[in-house]
């Protein structure tokens, strides 16, 4: 089996308000360190009731302070929210600070809606539309000085300028996003927990035109899914519930915290909401350990993955940590005695 990692949204939940969503984030990094998962990202989401964090960085500091093994990074820095310089600086501290354990993930879409995404960036520059690859193209340069002769910007030191840009990934749910990835060198990660986008088409079609770059020599792509093991089905099932009443809920405009399991039991589903419940579970892996293992084993065997990437909501935050200890076993990782 491939290597396993942690995508965390950081979940709010109908009893568990965003500060203690933040510190729950904390605890189960610790607990994916000692259970030998290879990565832990954290989502950058705005004005989202059902994700506490909207700063990874700050984030990934306070999960790298408090862990030994595990890799920490962004799954990821909404790049056009941010002046390209800023992400750099930041990495190159946590680079610093935590050397060889810090990935930088970057998104294309500024993860909220319109309106946020306005108060996020109207201070910001005067720029309009899709200026992720001119954003990409100058945070790149903030690590290889190529800045043009007589640019004013060589004069400008991203600081602290002797450590490294971590290594640097794409996130997409599409096959522009990996057909970039590609173009430009760098490792992939792909959204299947929410992507409409043929999952096999984008990491194949990556792996097949990936130029080598000074980021990375060879392709390297990560799959992200949604699960939630238990042991056994029914419990799984159980759990599951929350889940899909909040993706129902989403679908109909309504982004709250993640229900209960009585408020999900208890919701008066219509013959047409159990019907999109049902389609919804085609991108959400649910089950005793060995039932998920042999649901995403075709899909990992497809797409070719080098590392499937876990994400886990579920309403109480113990079941969530063993959801996870569960998949490590099933996975075979190398658990810290």
């Amino acid at each position: 089996m491939p290597p396993l990692s942690i995508l965390d949204l950081s979940v709010v939940t109908t009893g568990t308000p965003p500060s203690a969503a933040l510190r729950n984030s904390i605890d189960l990094a610790r607990h994916a360190d000692r259970l030998g998962y290879v990565r832990y990202w954290l989502a950058e989401h705005h004005s989202l009731p059902s994700v506490a964090s909207p700063a990874p960085d700050l984030m990934i500091g306070q999960i790298a302070a408090v862990t030994e093994r595990i890799r920490v990074g962004s799954g990821g820095v909404m790049l056009p929210n941010h002046a390209p310089l800023m992400v750099a600086e930041r990495f190159k501290m946590l680079e610093a600070l935590f050397p060889g354990r810090i990935d930088l993930g970057l998104g294309r879409a500024p993860g909220t809606d319109p309106v946020t995404s306005h108060a996020l960036r109207n201070r910001l520059d005067g720029r309009q539309g899709d200026d992720f690859l001119e954003r990409l193209h100058e945070l790149t340069l903030w690590e290889t000085r190529d800045f043009p002769e007589g640019h004013p910007y060589n004069r400008v030191l991203a600081m602290p300028n002797d450590a490294p840009l971590p290594p640097l990934w794409l996130l997409g749910s599409s096959g522009y996003s990996a057909e970039l990835s590609a173009q430009v060198g760098m490792g992939f990660a792909f959204a299947h927990h929410f992507a409409s986008h043929d999952a096999r088409d984008a990491m194949t079609g990556y792996r097949r035109h990936f130029q080598p770059s000074g980021w990375r020599q060879t392709p390297y792509a990560i799959l992200a899914v949604a699960a939630i093991a238990a042991d056994t089905d029914a419990e799984a099932e159980r759990l599951a519930a929350s889940a899909d009443l909040s993706r129902l809920l989403r679908d109909r405009g309504q982004f709250g915290p993640l229900p209960s399991i009585e408020e999900a039991q208890a919701f008066p589903y219509t013959e047409a909401d159990r019907a999109a419940i049902a389609r919804h579970r085609s991108r959400l892996f649910v089950g005793a350990p060995a039932t998920v293992v042999e649901k995403l084993s075709p899909l990992i065997a497809a797409t070719q993955a080098d590392e499937v990437m876990v994400i886990t909501a579920v309403y109480d935050h113990a079941a969530r940590k063993r959801s996870y200890e569960l998949l490590a076993e099933a996975f075979g990782l190398d658990r810290q005695t």
